[in-house]
């Protein structure tokens, strides 16, 4: 058994007492509550879930429910959200499944760090159009015509740092927007985003400018 399918049963089993949770075969697990039908989640270890990767799981597991990103640092691009929205398939990271487990259909869960945010940003009638790239980075094109790319920054309080290793890791943005409700961005964080050509802001701001 891998070291996520057991960190991933021994979680699910503290979490839920209720779960019984056992290991399929491969990188799925099956989870069963009380008078609901299993589920079966995927468990997967990999640091970047493409569209290549998310079909071949699909591939292998018909019957799964949801595919779990395990590691922390895991990266979804923007194919591969299309692909398991677009077949009712859940997704997100280990927090994700554990939050929707005996809460909502695995079904239709997606990522929840990014969920509230993304959602706020498509309910915006200002926006003529999105393209999510990666689940923390979206095209956005305005009724205006005016296209700006942007970063979801999830700390409490974005560091220069943060803002520069964002950049360097998924490519320049307009708009680093920090998402976490509970903090704001340091002045350092503001200067860094200047000097590369963005800006950092928090949602009050955000909707402003759209």
């Amino acid at each position: 058994m891998s070291w996520q399918i057991n960190y991933a049963i021994k979680s699910i089993q503290h979490y839920h007492r209720e779960a019984s949770t056992h290991h399929l075969r491969g990188e799925a697990i099956s989870i069963t509550l009380p008078q609901q039908a299993p589920v079966v989640a995927i468990i997967s270890a990999a640091y970047i879930i493409t569209a290549e990767l998310a079909m071949a799981y699909h591939e292998e597991f018909p019957e799964m429910d949801f595919l779990c990103g395990y590691r922390k640092e895991c990266v979804w691009s923007g194919d591969a959200i299309r692909y398991v929205e677009s077949r009712s398939i859940g997704w997100g990271s280990a927090g994700t499944l554990n939050s929707a487990i005996g809460k909502q259909s695995l079904k239709t869960t997606s990522h929840k760090d990014y969920f509230f945010s993304y959602r706020l940003i498509r309910q915006m009638t200002s926006i003529n159009s999105l393209e999510r790239q990666f689940d923390r980075v979206f095209v956005m094109t305005l009724v205006s015509g005016k296209s700006y790319r942007v970063g979801m920054i999830m700390e409490y309080e974005p560091t220069a740092d943060a803002i520069r290793t964002f950049w360097d890791r998924f490519g320049p943005i307009d708009i680093a927007w920090n998402i976490n409700p509970n903090g704001n961005p340091t002045l350092n964080a503001i200067e860094a985003g200047r000097n590369l050509g963005c800006k950092v802001l928090k949602w009050e701001d955000l909707k402003s400018l759209l």
